[in-house]
């Protein structure tokens, strides 16, 4: 996804911590979301979720599966 670009979480790859954790931030199947922004070299990758904003790491942010809108 381009910094500033909505898509619709369509999966989440990983096994049920991984799922838990995302669902605990507001990231789950169906849920919209809007790339933030993101810093080079794999680091992290900040998310906005409604009216929430939350930065998880480049490794969980790839097992997100998403459809841009």
């Amino acid at each position: 996804m381009k910094t500033g670009q909505k898509a619709r979480v369509l999966e989440i790859l990983g096994g049920p911590g991984l799922e838990n954790r995302l669902m605990s931030m507001g990231i789950y199947p169906g849920r919209e979301i809007t790339k933030f922004s993101h810093f080079a070299l794999r680091g992290p990758v900040t998310i906005k979720i409604g009216r929430s904003v939350v930065a998880i790491g480049h490794g969980m942010a790839r097992k997100i599966i998403v459809e841009a809108e």
